[in-house]
């Protein structure tokens, strides 16, 4: 019958093919989160991320969320004028988009935090975990520049 809280809140997630249509009737900052499903450390801040009420608050009212896969997402996405698609390696692969986000261009590091303006310029890049703090005073500084 009772509900546990944290069921309640959790950061509302996008893809890419929604962020035009979201952009159009919004412009907001963007957050890009690059994962693998192997990667502890991205799962590890998945889950400290929608605990931390604060956070998603922020995170829903300011800014487009996208978790994006980069090992498994196989579709073609478009994104910033450009079209990327998935390259498969055997078992593996992993997607253009991925690779054209990071600044290593042979394998991204996961976690990856990519924080665009509304505008969808680059305004903070982190390869790595980024600590729940640091999450905040990104979130908190870049909103602040666009109220």
């Amino acid at each position: 019958m009772l509900v546990p809280c944290f069921y309640l809140s959790q950061v509302k997630t996008g893809t890419f093919s929604e962020l035009e249509t979201m952009r159009e009737e919004q412009a907001k900052p963007v957050v890009i989160h690059l994962y693998t499903d192997w990667c502890a450390v991205c799962k590890i801040e998945s889950f400290t991320m929608n605990k931390d009420e604060e956070v998603v608050k922020m995170m829903n009212k300011d800014f487009y969320f996208i978790n994006f896969e980069a090992e498994k997402t196989k579709e073609k996405i478009r994104f910033q004028d450009q079209e990327f698609t998935y390259l498969s390696s055997g078992n593996t692969g992993i997607h253009q988009l991925a690779l054209a986000l990071s600044k290593n261009k042979n394998q991204p590091v996961y976690p990856l935090w990519i924080f665009l303006d509304k505008n969808q310029n680059l305004v903070y890049y982190h390869e790595g975990q980024l600590k729940p703090e640091k999450l905040k005073q990104k979130l908190l500084e870049i909103s602040s520049q666009f109220k």
